[in-house]
C-alpha cells in the first residue's frame, strides 16, 4: 500500500482566499460546506421522487421510458468521470461548484416553466436529466477532493460518517416530505423545491474559501496522461481494485432497484405519492443507521470484515422487498429497502475513507474519478437492465431478480485476498 507522509497531505485552509483577508477556521469552513451539501441533497431527494412521477403520471411514460430516464441521470458517470478528475484538479474548485449548482438550477427549473407553458414533453424531461446528471458528476468528484483539503486526516472517518448520516437524513425526510408535496402540488410543483435548493447551495458555496487549482507539473503532462496515472494507480492497487469492483456490482443493483421502485409501487402495488415517499424514505433510515455505526463496527471487527458482513446482511434484507404486492403490505418493501441501504452505507463510508487516506494527495481527484467512472458507470447499465427485465418478464419478476442479485457483490469481494483479511491494509 502506498503511504503518504502527513506533511504531504492537503493542508486545512486558514484564510479566506477570496481576497478578504479574514481568517477562516477549519470548523467554520466544514460547516458551511456541510450546509451547502445538505440543502442540495434535500432538494435532490425530492426530485428523486418527483422526476419519475412526472414521467409516469404527467407524461404517461412506458416502463422502458422510465428506465431510460433513470439511466439518463446516471450515464454521465460513465462518460465524464475520468475527465472530471482532471477538471477538478485544474480549475478553482469553489468557482466550479457554484457554476455547476447554477447549471442544475437552470435544468430543473426549466421543467415547471415548460409545464406552465404547456410545452413539457418527454424529450425535455430526458435532456434535463442528462444535464443535471452531467453537472452532478463534476460536482461530486470535486466535493470528494474538497473534504480532505479542509478536514485533518484523523477526523476524516468521522466527517465522512457525518456526511453520510446527513445524506441519509435528507434521503429520509426528502422523499416523505416530497411525497406530501407531490400530493399537494403535483410532481411538477415539487421540482421547484429542488431548483431552489441548488440556488441556495450555490449561495452557500460562494462563501467558502477558494481552493486554487493544483500547480501544473513541469513536464507538461496532458489530460490523457493524468487520467492514465489515476487509472493505473487504482487498477494495480491490491485494496482499491477489489473495493472498486465491489462498489461497481453494488451500484448496478442499486440503480436497477431505483429504476424499478416507483414503477412497481405505483403501477403494481397501487401506492399513492405520499405512501411512495414514505417507503422511499426508509432508504434514508437504513443509510442513517449504517452511518451511525460504521466507524464503531469497522473498529471492532475490522474494515474488511465489517464491510463484507454488513453487505451480506443488507443483501439478504433486500429479498423482503418483493413480498410487497399491495399498499397494505408495503412495509416489506420498506424493510428491505432500509436493510439494503444499511449495508451499502457502511461499505461506502469504509471504502471512501480508505481512498481518501491511502491515496497520494496529487492523485486523489483522479483516484476518485477512476473509481466513480467504473463503479458509478454501472448505474445506467443497471437501470437499463431493470427496464428491459420489466418490459419482457414483468415488473414483479424483475424486482425478484434484482433483489436476489443484491447478495452477490460481497461474495465477489471475498474472492480477493483483501476481502478475506480483517482490515484493508
Amino acid at each position: 500500500m502506498s503511504e503518504t507522509p502527513t506533511s504531504e497531505r492537503p493542508t486545512v485552509p486558514q484564510h479566506d482566499r477570496r481576497g478578504t483577508g479574514h481568517a477562516t477556521s477549519p470548523s467554520a469552513v466544514f460547516w458551511r460546506y456541510w450546509a451547502a451539501a445538505t440543502v442540495s441533497s434535500a432538494g435532490t431527494a425530492v426530485t428523486a421522487l418527483a422526476l419519475p412521477l412526472v414521467a409516469l403520471s404527467v407524461l404517461h411514460a412506458t416502463a422502458l421510458q422510465a428506465a431510460l430516464l433513470a439511466a439518463a441521470g446516471q450515464i454521465s458517470w460513465l462518460l465524464l468521470s475520468l475527465p472530471a478528475g482532471v477538471i477538478a484538479q485544474r480549475l478553482p474548485l469553489r468557482r466550479l461548484q457554484v457554476t455547476l449548482d447554477l447549471v442544475r438550477f437552470a435544468a430543473v427549473g426549466s421543467l415547471p416553466l415548460a409545464w406552465w407553458l404547456d410545452r413539457l414533453g418527454y424529450p425535455h424531461l430526458f435532456l434535463a436529466a442528462l444535464a443535471t446528471g452531467a453537472a452532478t458528476v463534476l460536482f461530486d468528484i470535486g466535493n470528494s477532493t474538497f473534504l480532505p483539503a479542509i478536514v485533518p486526516e484523523r477526523q476524516l472517518a468521522a466527517r465522512n460518517s457525518l456526511m453520510s448520516g446527513t445524506h441519509a437524513v435528507t434521503e429520509t425526510g426528502g422523499p416523505s416530505g416530497g411525497g406530501l408535496l407531490v400530493q399537494a402540488a403535483g410532481p411538477v410543483g415539487a421540482l421547484l423545491v429542488d431548483a431552489a435548493s441548488y440556488l441556495l447551495s450555490a449561495a452557500l458555496l460562494r462563501t467558502l474559501p477558494e481552493r486554487p487549482p493544483a500547480p501544473r507539473t513541469g513536464d507538461g503532462a496532458g489530460a490523457g496522461r493524468l487520467i492514465r496515472e489515476g487509472w493505473t494507480y487504482v487498477t494495480r492497487h491490491p485494496v482499491m481494485l477489489p473495493c472498486m469492483l465491489w462498489a461497481t456490482a453494488t451500484n448496478f443493483v442499486c440503480a436497477a432497484l431505483v429504476a424499478l421502485t416507483p414503477l412497481y409501487l405505483v403501477r403494481e402495488a397501487g401506492l399513492t405519492p405520499a405512501q411512495l415517499g414514505l417507503v422511499l424514505a426508509m432508504d434514508g433510515v437504513g443509510g442513517l443507521a449504517g452511518a451511525a455505526v460504521a466507524v464503531r463496527l469497522t473498529r471492532r471487527f475490522g474494515t474488511a470484515r465489517g464491510l463484507v458482513g454488513a453487505a451480506l446482511a443488507g443483501g439478504a434484507a433486500a429479498l423482503l422487498a418483493p413480498l410487497t404486492t399491495t399498499a397494505a403490505d408495503a412495509y416489506w418493501f420498506a424493510l428491505g429497502n432500509a436493510g439494503f441501504a444499511f449495508g451499502v452505507a457502511i461499505g461506502s463510508i469504509t471504502t471512501r475513507t480508505y481512498r481518501q487516506t491511502a491515496s497520494p494527495p496529487a492523485l486523489l481527484s483522479r483516484v476518485m474519478a477512476t473509481v466513480r467512472f467504473v463503479s458509478w458507470g454501472a448505474q445506467p447499465l443497471g437501470a437499463l437492465t431493470a427496464g428491459l427485465l420489466a418490459t419482457y418478464a414483468g415488473t414483479h419478476a424483475a424486482l425478484w431478480t434484482v433483489c436476489a442479485a443484491a447478495v452477490l457483490p460481497p461474495l465477489y469481494l471475498l474472492t480477493f485476498p483483501a476481502g478475506r483479511r480483517r482490515d484493508f491494509e
